[in-house]
């Protein structure tokens, strides 16, 4: 097989036509969806350790509680809008992640992207998840509702109409300013920090070029840098994610408010468990997105190279 993979050129699509587009905004909703449904339960712990930390002590004792009073089937609560809405979110995130990452690389033309190529990760990711979060949102504030709130709804169907009935269309969005300060910083991080390991893996680790290695080896790296990459994520987005959780479940408080009263300690609450989820899931995602694209023979450009006008620019040709 190895002999054969630098043969195979022929991609399905244009890089950057609107058939690359699509099929990479469905590898967002395969990478989302799916493993943000997978660790539903994780999560549920997660937000009741963050909103009620005297009856749920810890992540193991957060289970045990939560098996107790609402058996398995109170594990997978909530898991209906958090498959929707994060579906929704990775189109958008990976979707238009490329689409700004091949308009912005335009604007700044071949020398400057290569060398403004953090910014560009960074620009890029802000600006998909801006529209991302926007997606997300509803199905956010509806989760935490039903994860959250003992005996506010069971299911996404019971707690849509009665949020709108109480608060109107302000129940599903409110969340969305406290989402982009928890998932822009997030979202930036994933993806700079990302593109920049899987470029130093094989700069320093890979003993040999991307184009020698087979398809296999490639979503190892992809694997590896996503875990590198998610440990950064969830360090970075921790705090605002503490304020989220405690916002949804309040009626009425600001995020000031919540900051004050958490306090430095407050904030970091649940951070290991988070670093363990957020890991993985990281991890996960970026396997399943490029597996989508290997899959469906999507052109993936190699790590950034040096362009050639610029080596001699620099005087690093003869």
């Amino acid at each position: 097989m190895h002999g054969v993979s630098c043969l195979i050129t022929e991609y399905s699509c244009e890089y950057g036509s609107m058939k690359f587009y699509a099929l990479c905004g469905f590898g967002g909703v395969l990478s989302c969806g799916l493993t943000h449904t997978a660790v539903v339960p994780l999560d549920l712990v997660k937000c009741r350790m963050q909103v009620d930390p005297q009856k749920y002590k810890g992540i193991f004792n957060g289970f045990s509680v939560t098996l107790k009073e609402d058996g398995v089937r109170g594990l997978a609560k909530g898991w209906a809008p958090t498959f929707i809405g994060y579906s929704m979110q990775g189109l958008c995130k990976f979707g238009f992640y490329e689409v700004f990452k091949v308009l912005y690389s335009n604007m700044l033309g071949e020398e400057n992207t290569y060398l403004w190529r953090t910014s560009l990760y960074l620009a890029a990711s802000a600006s998909a998840e801006f529209f991302a979060d926007i997606a997300l949102a509803p199905m956010e504030a509806a989760k935490v509702r039903i994860q959250t709130q003992p005996g506010y709804a069971n299911t996404l169907r019971d707690a849509a109409p009665k949020m709108y009935k109480e608060e109107g269309i302000n129940a599903f969005y409110k969340g969305v300013a406290p989402l982009w300060m928890r998932q822009i910083p997030y979202t930036m991080m994933k993806f700079a920090c990302f593109e920049r390991t899987v470029e130093a893996l094989y700069k320093f680790v890979v003993p040999k070029p991307r184009s020698e290695c087979s398809k296999a080896e490639q979503l190892v790296v992809t694997f590896v840098a996503g875990y590198i990459a998610g440990v950064f994520c969830a360090i970075v987005s921790h705090p605002a994610d503490s304020v989220v959780s405690v916002l949804n479940k309040e009626k009425g408080s600001s995020a000031s408010q919540v900051l004050q009263r958490l306090g430095f300690k407050g904030v970091w609450k649940g951070l290991f468990a988070r670093i363990i989820m957020i890991g993985t899931l990281t991890a996960l995602q970026w396997f399943i997105y490029d597996s989508v694209k290997v899959y469906f023979r999507l052109p993936r450009p190699p790590p950034p190279e040096m362009p050639e006008s610029l080596k001699k620019k620099l005087g690093l040709t003869q």
